[in-house]
């Protein structure tokens, strides 16, 4: 298995945390002066299945004046890994990135959070200061899977959703590091498929892929428990590990649009998203409806979450009640638009945190 040393790029460095909830593993570009202030200083979250090292290109791009950390969540890369109680929703993550600001001497910064790293930095927000939100692919503020338009639950035990929906090989190829394409549900075939759009290539697709392999299989971390269901599939969410913290009976973040103060936000997203979408191919009822797991009770009963349409709800309310709102949707672009368009992104970064340099 490819360790996280052999895993950084040239001009990133690697070094563990110890905070008092945990130890934390962060990446940071060497040459960042630790004394840059908080209006200068960008805190990278990445999402589930991932870990800090996905944004080593990015944070390599950026000028030299601006500080850039990456965190590897709690059971992800090289930070500890242990159980997350889902029945807090994402905030034992939030709480986590919190205490590692904290020990860094950082009372505020802007966050950037990709996918379930969307969901954390939201959460953080909701409990912590913050100067701008970038959210990249992000997880709905009302969660994973289960939901009508407007949030409401379609069962009372989150049918489909949560750590019964993860799939038992491809848990056992992250177990084992598989590195190879051989089979669909291989860390780097789900990678090519889901990951990014069509077309994708880069010279550093290993490195991601061993980001993929670090994430922590232990009892309360991936994927998480389940409980049985009277409900189509026949599993509701559990109480423990990555997968239920995002569903919606533990997760709801929409309440970020009451915020007194409220960080400006930019919202970038691809049009070719697989798993954060309106026909997520994660969403176990939009499977149902197309055929592939048999027995779908149909749209009234289990409908397909909308998940762009419910984050561009939310956004809409927030701009409403005040908030600075901007929406980049790039068309051909899949779950990964720092990987795909870097250099659009990094703009849209550096515009988002008022960067005149």
């Amino acid at each position: 298995m490819t360790s996280i040393q052999d895993s950084l790029l040239d001009g990133i460095t690697a070094r563990v945390v110890d905070t008092p909830r945990l130890r934390v593993n962060i990446l940071e570009r060497a040459a960042d002066d630790a004394a840059t202030p908080p209006e200068r200083t960008v805190v990278f979250v990445h999402g589930n299945v991932s870990s800090a090292l996905f944004w080593q290109e990015i944070m390599l791009g950026l000028p030299d004046d601006v500080r850039a950390i990456a965190i590897d969540l709690r059971g992800f890369g090289a930070t500890e890994a242990l159980p997350v109680d889902a029945t807090r929703g994402l905030s034992d993550f939030s709480d986590d990135v919190h205490a590692t600001l904290q020990v860094l001497g950082l009372a505020t910064a802007h966050l950037v959070g990709w996918s379930m790293g969307g969901g954390v930095v939201m959460q953080y927000a909701l409990d912590h200061p913050v100067l701008s939100l970038t959210l990249q692919a992000p997880v709905s503020p009302y969660g994973f899977g289960g939901t009508r338009p407007d949030g409401t639950r379609l069962t009372d035990d989150d049918a489909g959703c949560g750590g019964g929906g993860g799939n038992p090989d491809f848990i056992e190829r992250l177990r084992s590091g598989d590195m190879s394409a051989e089979a669909p549900t291989s860390p780097r075939s789900v990678f090519r498929a889901s990951y990014v759009a069509p077309g994708y290539t880069s010279d550093h697709e290993d490195i991601w892929v061993a980001s993929m392999n670090t994430t922590s299989t232990a009892e309360g971390s991936y994927p998480g428990d389940s409980v049985a269901s009277a409900n189509w599939p026949g599993f509701g969410a559990g109480d423990s590990g990555v997968l239920n913290t995002m569903a919606p009976k533990h997760f709801d973040v929409s309440r970020i649009v009451d915020l007194d103060d409220k960080p400006p936000i930019l919202w970038v997203h691809g049009t070719e998203d697989a798993i954060v979408s309106d026909a997520s191919f994660f969403d176990l009822n939009h499977l149902g409806a197309v055929g592939a797991i048999p027995g779908w009770p149909g749209a009234e009963i289990a409908p397909a979450q909308q998940m762009v349409t419910q984050t561009r709800n939310v956004l809409s309310a927030y701009s409403a009640a005040g908030g600075d709102v901007t929406e980049a949707s790039w068309e051909g672009v899949g779950h990964s638009p720092h990987l795909e368009r870097p250099e659009e992104f990094r703009a849209a970064l550096l515009e988002q945190i008022g960067y005149g340099g």
